[in-house]
């Protein structure tokens, strides 16, 4: 019989997941035996299991890293440019996106503008550019317009707004869609100026409009105050002219007709003569 006076021997396996788990090594904790095991019959030394075991938790380390700043990011999908459709919008810069998706321009505080009509795929555009930042290890967060000039009056009817603000300063790229779709009132387009003229050249913004320049004013109600907001925004930037037909309306259309095409064929196999 075992003696309970005598201390309980604890088996080292659990006390080195215990450590492991202290000093957040999640991987090491998983993968040590299997590694160990692998290490052991490709006859390699104690130094190269350690490496092995350093780059795996490295690399899950960077993929979580990843999916938390993509978490934060809020996107209301994750988009990539390996399922947009160049062909569809032939007037857009293929070779400016694909130099924008090495991120360089957000490291040099500048600003993209994505300019269109609705459905040609701005909102894509800028999801795959705000992904390809959350790789790269910068923070991105992405509001629409209408969205961001709602929570800063909210924040300031709540005397929050400096938090916010300072939130806003801070994040590596700040994505603002659909500017252009709601017009604000005189407070809403003072607060949203703010936001941009406190990232001039700190910050990268990416901005996406339905609106050429000219007819900025219409949303945000004074000449004075837009003149000043463009000066801002576009004293480093590159344009996406994106301008095209609505590739969601030519997708519909194009799943209308081969509806239509594959009806008859239907109707006979429900219907032989």
């Amino acid at each position: 019989m075992t003696d309970p006076s005598m201390p309980t021997t604890v088996a080292p396996q659990v006390l080195l997941v215990n450590h492991l788990k202290t000093l957040k090594l999640p991987t090491f904790a998983r993968e040590y035996e299997k590694v160990g095991f692998e290490c052991a019959h490709e006859d390699i030394d104690y130094a190269r299991y350690l490496l092995r075991l350093c780059e795996l938790e490295c690399i899950d380390r960077e993929r979580r890293n990843t999916e938390r700043r993509i978490r934060l990011a809020k996107f209301p999908a994750t988009k990539s440019l390996y399922t947009f459709d160049f062909a569809a919008i032939s007037v857009l810069n293929k070779s400016l996106v694909l130099e924008l998706m090495r991120c360089e321009w957000i490291d040099k505080h500048e600003n993209v503008i994505a300019l269109g009509s609705s459905g040609v795929g701005k909102t894509h555009t800028a999801l795959a550019l705000g992904l390809a930042a959350c790789q790269k290890g910068m923070s991105v967060a992405l509001k629409t317009a209408a969205a961001l000039v709602h929570e800063l009056m909210e924040a300031r009817d709540e005397k929050r707004l400096r938090v916010l603000q300072k939130q806003l300063t801070n994040v590596k790229l700040l994505i603002i869609d659909e500017l252009g779709y709601v017009p604000f009132t005189a407070v809403g387009a003072e607060l949203l100026f703010e936001v941009f003229s406190r990232r001039y050249e700190h910050a990268a913004t990416l901005v996406t409009s339905n609106l050429p320049f000219d007819e900025w004013t219409s949303v945000l109600g004074s000449e004075r105050l837009t003149g000043a907001l463009l000066d801002r925004l576009t004293h480093h930037v590159h344009i996406l002219e994106m301008n095209g037909e609505s590739y969601r309306l030519a997708t519909s259309k194009e799943r209308q007709k081969q509806t239509a095409k594959n009806k008859p064929i239907e109707e006979e196999e429900a219907n032989p003569i």
